[in-house]
């Protein structure tokens, strides 16, 4: 299956000057905006006339800075709509109670970014009575079976955090159609090379702290669909982006929008580098798992759904075992090699790692960590583009020799 590219959707969407002529759009800094006749006013506060649509009502509702970026962010994924909010967690949250009233259900893939999964195991059963059920998104049976008649939302991740297993997008979207569900993906991941709206789902999420940013400066998110999807986020009685405010500053707005355009590039060589490690990782015995790999379970399917342009991402994962072993890898990479940073987060220019099972996955049981694949001794990097790559390799190769993770190449007999 091929995807256009967002890039070209990208470039085709019209470009926002400065107030003044500028090439690049003017920041928005003020919290309130002036309305030219009394009666406009009233009007905003009922409905009756609609930001952006004319004129804009209050910062925490829209923003015009904001909401340029949010247009960046639709034509990325193709969605007629998206707004940003202050995080990642800020957006999926939104998200799912938007759709979600009490008593609802959401079926929800078992292997999520640890934020999430508290987000749908603990706070919302707790504080709002929405529950959800958690299973193997690549079982299409067992989505199917946990699908109950208060169902309103299937959640996965594109790709997996952090396993790296790949959602058949169409496929879910399909299913959950079938029964007027309503299909969520987090694109976190996968930015660019993967369109989860052009293969079916019915809104994109993501953490724009990650690929999208770049730097890991910045904490951002953004939510994607349709035009009344997002005006409903922003109601002013039950939009719980409105609601709760979890507001995208202006100037955050306008610093990650300035990143956007060379986003392609960033994504095209995180992946190249990712490949090339992966690869002879594989060669030389290396437990790796990526979804470039042709014996990765899910090769054939992002051949599928991938733009090609993209390659298969920018993370990798190793299984050494115990986390100790993990532990001295991360360690001997970090603290003698400099080849990357023992860190959370992805999506940075340098290489960040981290042990899933003892981070970013901790807030799970060991029961549902254990279900999800993801062993004590798992390392997930996110591969950078400073250095070169032979430069990177070699300290690669290096610290898994310190930890014995291979076996030294001896040169062969003459």
């Amino acid at each position: 299956m091929t995807t256009r590219n967002p890039i070209e959707r990208l470039a085709e969407a019209r470009h926002e000057f400065g107030e003044h002529g500028g090439v690049n759009m003017s920041v928005e800094a003020s919290t309130t905006f002036t309305v030219m006749k009394p009666g406009t006013m009233p009007e905003l506060f009922e409905g009756r006339k609609a930001a952006p649509e004319g004129c804009y009502l209050y910062g925490r509702h829209f923003n015009p800075t904001v909401y340029q970026l949010g247009r960046q962010l639709a034509a990325i994924e193709g969605t007629e709509s998206a707004y940003c909010a202050a995080s990642g967690m800020a957006a999926i949250s939104a998200a799912i109670l938007q759709l979600c009233n009490s008593g609802d259900h959401v079926v929800a893939s078992n292997t999520v970014y640890g934020g999430s999964y508290a987000l749908l195991h603990d706070f919302l059963p707790t504080k709002a009575n929405i529950n959800s059920t958690f299973v193997d998104i690549t079982d299409l049976a067992a989505i199917e079976a946990a699908i109950t008649d208060k169902t309103r939302v299937i959640y996965a991740e594109s790709i997996a955090n952090p396993t790296l297993r790949v959602a058949d997008i169409p496929r879910l979207a399909e299913l959950a159609h079938a029964h007027d569900v309503r299909l969520v993906i987090d694109n976190t991941f996968s930015p660019l090379l993967l369109s989860p709206a052009s293969l079916g789902a019915d809104v994109v999420v993501h953490s724009m702290t990650k690929f999208i940013n770049g730097a890991s400066d910045i904490i951002a998110g953004a939510v994607c669909g349709t035009t009344e999807f997002v005006q409903g986020l922003m109601d002013l009685h039950q939009g719980p982006l409105m609601m709760l405010g979890p507001t995208m500053d202006p100037t955050i707005a306008a610093k990650i929008s300035l990143r956007i355009p060379h986003l392609a590039l960033r994504v095209a060589e995180h992946a190249q580098r990712a490949e090339t490690f992966a690869e002879r990782l594989q060669e030389l015995g290396v437990p790796v798992s990526y979804p470039g790999l042709s014996d990765h379970p899910d090769f054939e399917l992002m051949q599928q759904l991938r733009c090609e342009d993209y390659g298969f991402g920018g993370i990798l994962t190793l299984d050494l075992g115990t986390e100790q072993r993990a532990n001295d890898l991360m360690d001997v990479l970090q603290n003698k090699y400099g080849f990357g940073f023992m860190a959370v987060s992805l999506g940075y220019f340098d290489t960040l790692m981290s042990c899933p099972g003892s981070s970013t996955s901790s807030e799970m049981t060991d029961e549902d960590m254990s279900s999800a694949g993801i062993g004590e001794g798992l390392v997930r990097i996110s591969v950078g583009y400073t250095g070169t790559t032979e430069q990177r390799w070699q300290q690669l190769e290096s610290a898994l020799l310190d930890i014995a993770a291979i076996k030294a190449r001896l040169p062969e007999a003459v």
